[in-house]
């Protein structure tokens, strides 16, 4: 029961994150890198949200296709997502000045709509299972 219920509250933290990126998205103003962020991050809590349910131990890192790999087979987001490099660059690449070049707004709405499939795609597995 504990662990059904620390893995809502990362939902709950994801959701807050999708929601952040999606107010900065609609807002007067375009904020391209903070967008990406945001939804780097409800990713990488998603999926997070199932080691916490199934209580497995998780490296601290940004790097979702090694969070996801940590997923056991039998979880669709597993086969769903084979690859989620484009979302986990944008954990670093986003909040630094470097060698990438800025963030366009189709990169940034492209980010998002990847976020909210993974997150879509945690919660409809955790419902079933709760």
């Amino acid at each position: 029961m504990k662990a059904k219920n620390e893995a809502k509250r990362w939902m709950v933290y994801a959701k807050s994150d999708l929601d952040a990126a999606h107010t900065l998205l609609e807002s007067g103003e375009f904020f391209p890198r903070q967008i990406c962020f945001m939804a780097q991050q409800a990713g990488e809590k998603a999926l997070k949200a199932i080691l916490v349910y199934l209580e497995i131990s998780f490296p601290h890192t940004h790097d979702l296709d090694r969070i996801r790999e940590l997923i056991p087979e039998g979880w669709e987001v597993k086969a769903k997502f084979p690859e989620l490099y484009d979302l986990s660059v944008w954990a670093v690449e986003s909040r630094y000045p470097g060698h990438a070049p800025d963030v366009v707004e189709y990169e940034a709405r492209e980010t998002l709509q990847l976020a909210e499939a993974v997150f879509v795609a945690v919660k409809e597995e955790l419902e079933k299972r709760f």
